[in-house]
């Protein structure tokens, strides 16, 4: 990657592929593209790039592959992208996360931000104070992280790429506890020196003249000042170098100032100076206070990240694997797809497989939030962070590591956590100038205070005091940390949320469309009617079931089931044979059978029973099949299936009323099946028949109407619709397709997790808001009043240090909310 861009002079550099073209050597930069395969696709993509904005001069490579271009600035890169994109080509980017150390307010954030982003090929970075990350995204090789990370530390800061493994991440878990435990030692030590200096001034308005000497009121704020304050005056040296402020520039200065002047009428006054003129204790006590809230919000923070740690814990160290007859205890990181691990009664599945042999009973409530064990046997997948019930399991490995479900989730709520919800826009506008503003505030107010009174002295304490009581923190962890508290907790109820965006944009919900399958029904038919014609009705049940004991067809499944639910001992039959497309035949004691559609009877030239059997059927949107005794050419029996609806929709759908949520159902199924559904659920709008490409378009159409559109979908045919959504949700009881299209996944079948996510979506945001107000107003009301002389800088410390305590704590308050699919009776397991 060229990094000088001080000569401007153009020069040609020689192609493969192409002709020489003239490259201003401004901001060069090269990225990668896909899909060429000749040199008229090099022409094709050169000349796309060369129209677009801000592009001074482009040669693309065959060879090599890459386009080299010269860019007016940064912002260029992603016109070029998006031309070599439309053009019908691709650019691999990649992204990933940077460890921050070092921030401590929104000024932080902005500076972080700032530093990466000047870098020549960046796409895109995003700093969040909360986790103290960096999110980085850039064209595959145009940026290397030794840049990224140098760019970090030129601006003051430290930077690492964050740790993967599992035991790196304990150790992790492990340095920030020990860093929590430094805080507090710290704290405790700096009260110890502080409580002497201002238990004095607090009893002095009571007539106790107790105030310490002036030598040892210096003895003991020195260490304060100096030692435990040290962190303050080595992040403001680096924001000084970076030409930038933040929160600690104005506590060193503020504190200093105290200091310098106590400091300065002891040596002058001698140890006998009147104590009106020491400031120690306020110097000391504003540290004290300050250390006090960056404890408390430290702890504060930890908790918000408590629900990526509890996951995190759900994944096994050890595993018993098959080698050869014998089970041996293997680190999960050695086990690879196909092994067979067993999994004994209580123990954690380790591992995303297919049972083998067992059965038993598997707690997935941490992944997904569903409440109840879901039985699983032979043949049914489990995924690694479940817990096992009583029966022992052998399971074979499907996915390990970083490809396992549970990886994923943490994967998802990460991503979630470290993103930037919109309205935070309008914060780091603010946080970019709130550092200078203050510092202009703090002269201002000496001068006029110096001025006006001519009590100097006086001019500089209330300066101290404007300084002190500013608070950036506030506003930088008012937005992500109700995004934490939010995901975090959306992951213990079995919503995933992908993003913040998603998160945030969830609360504004006007309309939810259902796909019908899957979403409000179960998705799996069911035996609803069996109406006997020339024999009993538990006869022909035992016929149906023999024919289809082997089957895998679903209507197959759900005959079994409801012989299995009849307590009926299923016989075998003989000559078992598929008649594709029209059903199933086959010998059952002596009869010849057949069971199929209304295609096979017309084969077999039998006449439909009547219409008053068949035409409520038809009405109920049923799916009907017909029993027929081949020999004598008669109808036994007419089965019809129904894909029943799950048991909480109907509460869904009247929570969403509550909600002032228009509700409609967006289905490719009949008018007759649709409008059975419909009876059931008090659905305000039901769409038939829609082709699946239509479904994108009827989104589209509600969108350009004004309204803010959630789609609710879970198989390949939800896609399109789901991507054209503001808000869309895939249950993860479908295909990974839709889930892969959606900002917010629902880990189980459940619908009623719909309105909790938008009620979280609702509470998360109102949290956002109420931080965002008391930070604000904290500021606003605040530096007037320590302007004006009202504060000292005793009690500004206090506010400074309550004020980011405050928005952390109220965000944490978000936990205690109870969402409607827990306050359920019975939640079924599907």
């Amino acid at each position: 990657m060229k990094t000088d861009t001080g000569d401007q002079t153009a020069k040609t550099i020689p192609t493969t592929g192409s002709v020489p073209v003239s490259i201003p050597t401004s901001l060069p930069i090269s990225i990668p593209i896909e899909g060429m395969t000749c040199a008229a696709c090099v022409g094709r993509v050169q000349r796309a790039v060369a129209k677009a904005d801000g592009v001074e001069g482009v040669s693309v490579n065959l060879a090599t592959e890459k386009a080299e271009l010269a860019l007016r600035d940064n912002a260029a890169l992603q016109s070029a992208i998006d031309a070599v994109t439309d053009s019908g080509y691709g650019v691999p980017l990649e992204e990933f996360d940077l460890e921050i150390g070092g921030m401590t307010c929104a000024s932080c954030v902005n500076r972080v931000e700032k530093a990466l982003r000047k870098l020549p090929g960046l796409l895109d970075a995003s700093v969040n104070l909360a986790t103290e990350q960096a999110h980085v995204r850039f064209p595959v090789g145009a940026v290397s992280t030794a840049d990224l990370i140098r760019a970090v530390e030129e601006a003051g800061y430290t930077a690492q790429l964050p740790v993967s493994s599992q035991s790196a991440a304990e150790e992790r878990q492990q340095e920030a506890e020990r860093k929590l435990q430094r805080e507090k030692r710290t704290l405790a030590a700096s009260i110890l020196l502080t409580l002497p200096l201002v238990i004095p001034m607090l009893l002095e308005p009571f007539g106790f003249a107790a105030m310490l000497p002036g030598w040892w009121q210096l003895l003991l704020a020195t260490p304060v000042q100096f030692l435990f304050g040290a962190r303050f005056y080595k992040a403001a040296y680096h924001a000084v170098r970076a030409k930038s402020g933040n929160m600690d520039l104005l506590v060193s200065l503020g504190t200093s100032a105290a200091f310098g002047l106590s400091l300065y009428h002891l040596l002058t006054a001698g140890e006998h100076a009147h104590h009106a003129g020491l400031y120690f204790e306020s110097s000391a006590a504003v540290i004290t206070l300050v250390l006090l809230g960056k404890f408390l919000e430290s702890r504060a923070k930890y908790r918000t990240t408590e629900a990526i740690r509890a996951l995190q814990k759900l994944r096994p160290a050890m595993a018993r694997v098959q080698k050869g007859n014998d089970f041996i205890e293997t680190p999960v990181e050695q086990i690879r797809s196909g092994d067979v691990v067993m999994v004994r009664p209580g123990e954690t599945v380790s591992v995303d497989g297919v049972i083998e042999e067992g059965e038993s009973e598997i707690d997935e409530s941490m992944l997904t939030g569903e409440s109840l064990p879901v039985s699983k046997r032979k043949g049914d997948a489990v995924s690694g962070g479940s817990v096992n019930g009583s029966g022992m399991l052998l399971v074979r490995t499907t996915a390990v590591g970083a490809e396992t479900m549970l990886s994923r989730i943490i994967r998802l709520v990460e991503t979630a956590q470290a993103g930037r919800a919109p309205i935070q826009r309008l914060v780091d506008r603010i946080s970019e100038v709130f550092v200078p503003v203050v510092l202009g505030v703090a002269v201002l107010t000496i001068l006029a205070w110096g001025f006006l009174t001519g009590n100097w002295e006086q001019a500089l304490i209330h300066g101290v005091a404007v300084l002190v009581i500013a608070c950036p923190c506030a506003l930088g962890l008012a937005t992500p940390t109700a995004i934490m508290v939010g995901t975090g907790l959306g992951a213990r109820l079995g919503i995933l949320i992908r993003d913040a965006e998603a998160l945030e944009r969830a609360h504004a919900i006007q309309t939810i469309l259902f796909d019908k399958t899957g979403t409000l029904t179960i998705g799996r038919p069911e035996l609803v009617e069996l109406i006997p014609i020339s024999e009993d009705e538990l006869a022909s049940l035992i016929k149906a079931a023999a024919l289809q004991k082997t089957s895998e067809h679903p209507l197959a499944h759900a005959v079994v089931k409801a012989a299995e639910k009849a307590g009926i001992d299923v016989p075998e039959a003989t000559e078992v044979r598929a008649l594709p497309g029209r059903g199933i035949e086959g010998k059952v004691g002596d009869s010849s059978l057949r069971l199929g559609s209304a295609t096979m009877l017309e084969e077999m030239q039998l006449t439909l029973p009547a219409g008053e059997i068949i035409e409520p059927l038809n009405r109920e949107g049923r799916t009907v099949s017909f029993l027929v005794d081949v020999h004598n050419r008669s109808i036994l029996a007419i089965l019809g299936f129904a894909d029943m609806i799950k048991p909480t929709a109907l509460k869904t759908i009247q929570k969403l009323k509550e909600l002032k949520i228009h509700t409609a159902m967006l289905t490719g199924d009949n008018r007759a099946s649709a409008d059975r559904i419909a009876k059931d659920l008090p659905l305000d709008e039901v769409i038939a028949n829609v082709l699946p490409e239509k479904k994108a378009d009827v989104v589209k159409e509600r969108r350009d109407r004004g309204e803010v559109v959630a789609m609710v979908g879970d198989g390949i045919n939800d896609a399109p619709a789901l991507a054209a959504a503001d808000v869309s949700m895939a249950m993860a009881t479908g295909t990974d397709v839709a889930m892969s299209s959606s900002g917010i996944t629902l880990m189980n079948g459940n619908p009623l997790l719909i309105p909790d996510a938008i009620e979280l979506s609702r509470r998360t945001y109102a949290k956002i808001r109420q931080g965002l107000f008391w930070a604000f107003i904290y500021n606003v009301i605040g530096i007037p009043l320590a302007a004006a002389g009202y504060l000292s800088p005793v009690l500004a410390g206090l506010a400074m240090a309550l004020s980011s305590v405050s928005v952390v704590t109220n965000a944490l308050l978000l936990r205690r909310w109870k969402p409607a699919s827990m306050q359920t009776e019975k939640r079924p397991a599907h």
